[in-house]
């Protein structure tokens, strides 16, 4: 009914609202930090292109479904349709393996100087640009099929049993093959970064235990605060993005074994939302934890003397 179009628009918009404005904040803040010390830390720079595809999947699926509820999607045409479609699910994906790739280093962080593990990630911080480029490509090629089967709701005239509808726009699969060929490489493609991320957030809470047990023992250590929050920020994240993507594949799992769920936009409105809900509260994470975030954002916003200038652009965090 009308009122659950509202409802739908209301909160797709709130995603917006939340999504758009905080993924541009931490971007923004980075690339101060960048134009400052002239440099990114492996771990900001992909903290911070993960807040560029971020901001991608809430610009790109969550705009066209605000419009949607608002009886608005008739702009979209087939051309429309497929960007939006491919676009959001390149991005999509991008986030969890960008998602797992920030964890595989903050946990090979952690490694003893001198390990076989501390030298893979000096191995992964020189080889950072090649490993984004790699994921841009293979992301890229396994969403072409919201390139081939996506069309405008206007164009779609006869729908068969292998259509998916998305509100603004209809998946068109030919075959039950192809469905369930193109289901099982979205699940696979997102399987396999949530488990390998999720063992090493598990080594990453073992070794915060080990070091809380030792740092109890030695009252006067402080070191390693830096390693252990940025830690605690990356389990955080991984957290957030299993509850949240998890709910998203088993959804996605059941629209491919259900009939009714094809049919319906509603399966399709709650992986979406529960997809794009991690974009949105992500750059809140990274805010709220990141010092060097809050020192840019808080001299960039209190806009200090120029006195008190060289203090707070040599924070560092």
């Amino acid at each position: 009914g009308v009122l659950c179009m509202f409802v739908r628009g209301m909160l797709y918009l709130s995603l917006t609202v939340l999504g758009v404005p905080g993924n541009a904040t931490v971007i923004l803040a980075f690339l101060l930090l960048l134009y400052q010390e002239r440099r990114l830390l492996p771990s900001d720079a992909i903290v911070l292109h993960l807040a560029f595809v971020n901001l991608l999947v809430v610009a790109a699926r969550c705009l066209p479904e605000t419009l949607a509820s608002f009886r608005l999607s008739g702009i979209f045409g087939d051309v429309g349709c497929k960007a939006v479609i491919f676009v959001y699910r390149t991005s999509r994906s991008l986030s969890i393996w960008l998602t797992f790739v920030l964890s595989a280093y903050q946990c090979l962080s952690i490694a003893p100087p001198g390990s076989r593990w501390a030298h893979l990630r000096v191995l992964l911080a020189q080889y950072l640009g090649l490993v984004f480029l790699i994921l841009w490509l293979l992301n890229t090629c396994m969403s072409s099929a919201g390139i081939l089967f996506s069309f405008g709701t206007k164009n779609v005239t006869n729908l068969t049993n292998f259509d998916i509808n998305v509100q603004f726009c209809y998946v068109n699969f030919p075959s039950k093959l192809s469905i369930q060929a193109n289901g099982a490489s979205q699940v696979g493609r997102d399987v396999v970064p949530m488990a390998l991320m999720t063992l090493d957030s598990l080594i990453i809470l073992v070794f915060l235990y080990k070091h809380s047990q030792q740092a109890k023992d030695l009252r006067g250590s402080r070191g390693g605060g830096a390693e252990r929050r940025a830690a605690k920020v990356v389990v955080a994240l991984v957290t957030l993005y299993v509850v949240l993507y998890g709910v998203d594949n088993g959804l996605w799992v059941y629209t491919l074994t259900s009939r009714k769920a094809m049919e319906s936009s509603l399966i399709s409105d709650l992986r979406v939302f529960f997809a794009s809900l991690y974009a949105a509260l992500s750059p809140a994470v990274v805010i709220a934890s990141n010092r060097k975030v809050n020192s840019r954002l808080r001299c960039d916003v209190k806009r200090k003397p120029v006195e008190e200038k060289d203090t707070c652009l040599s924070t560092s965090g």
